[in-house]
């Protein structure tokens, strides 16, 4: 029997030290995805003992290509925590980081509970109270990304840090489907993506995520965030880099990675292991 507190105790450490590690599938091929999830929430358990709360989940491999890659035919989704929200207007800590990618992606805001099994579009329609623009910053405690699926499951959904923009909307009033997104790097245009590209469209990412929430008893609670999907290619990082992210008609969020001397571990990861809440940046 695979002992998945061992793999959780790897991960726990690789972001304790910030040192990458080799896939978990690599010695362990027999892992499935239902492991990989225990394994996702053995750590989850131990950093909300520390002190973190989870304040929502995100929703991951919503593009056929995606899932084309890992060989899988469904998304996956991971937790967010308080400590993994940044917040806009000074720079993102480089130290927890190890590998990161940015996204923009549309989040929701839960105005009542959402349980599968069951759940339609038009009950996620009703249960959601806003959707708001976001960036997600993904990252993998995995050297150089070589993940199965159920790396990045174990792995919180290959989790980093979040920022949410402030001009939140109703849901009716806002053509999510056809939403435009443009991601710039530096100042240089390096992708666009469309709302559809989440599932063919963000709210039918939630109601997969309640769905699928719902197998495990476990619901969508009122007031918890959802990040719905990339919508389009996730961009590497570096020390120093400056990202903006455009929604059409809607609202453009920004942020700045510090350099790589600057900005004390913080973050999920590094609040958990060291029994505190994490320094936030944005």
């Amino acid at each position: 029997m695979t002992d998945l507190k061992a793999l959780a105790d790897r991960l726990w450490e690789a972001e304790r030290t910030k040192t990458a590690i080799p896939p978990l599938t690599a010695d362990h091929p027999e892992l499935t995805p239902d492991d990989a999830y225990r394994i996702q929430l053995l750590n989850i358990e131990r950093k909300t003992a520390l002190g973190a709360r989870v304040v929502g989940k995100k929703i991951g491999l919503t593009s056929k290509a995606m899932q084309n890659l890992l060989g899988v035919d469904e998304p996956d989704y991971g937790h967010l925590l308080d400590t993994m929200q940044v917040v806009a207007g000074s720079p993102v800590p480089w130290a927890p980081l190890f590998q990161p990618k940015v996204e923009g992606e549309i989040a929701f805001i839960m105005k009542r509970t959402l349980k599968g099994p069951g759940v339609t579009y038009l009950d996620v329609l009703d249960a959601v109270e806003a959707a708001v623009p976001a960036i997600e910053i993904v990252d993998s405690r995995i050297r150089d990304w070589k993940i199965k699926l159920q790396d990045t499951i174990a792995d919180n959904a290959s989790s980093g840090l979040f920022l949410l923009g402030r001009a939140a909307r109703r849901v009716e009033d806002v053509d999510l489907a056809a939403v435009g997104m443009a991601l710039y790097k530096n100042g240089t245009l390096v992708n666009t993506g469309v709302g559809a590209a989440a599932l063919g469209h963000p709210l039918y990412s939630v109601a997969w995520l309640a769905n699928f929430l719902g197998r495990f008893d476990i619901a969508l609670e009122a007031g918890e965030i959802v990040l719905s999907g990339a919508l389009s290619a996730a961009v590497d990082a570096a020390p120093g880099d400056r990202f903006t992210v455009a929604f059409d008609g809607w609202e453009t969020l920004e942020m700045t990675f510090a350099p790589a001397e600057e900005g004390a571990p913080s973050g999920a990861g590094a609040a958990a292991a060291e029994g505190g809440e994490g320094r936030r940046g944005g």
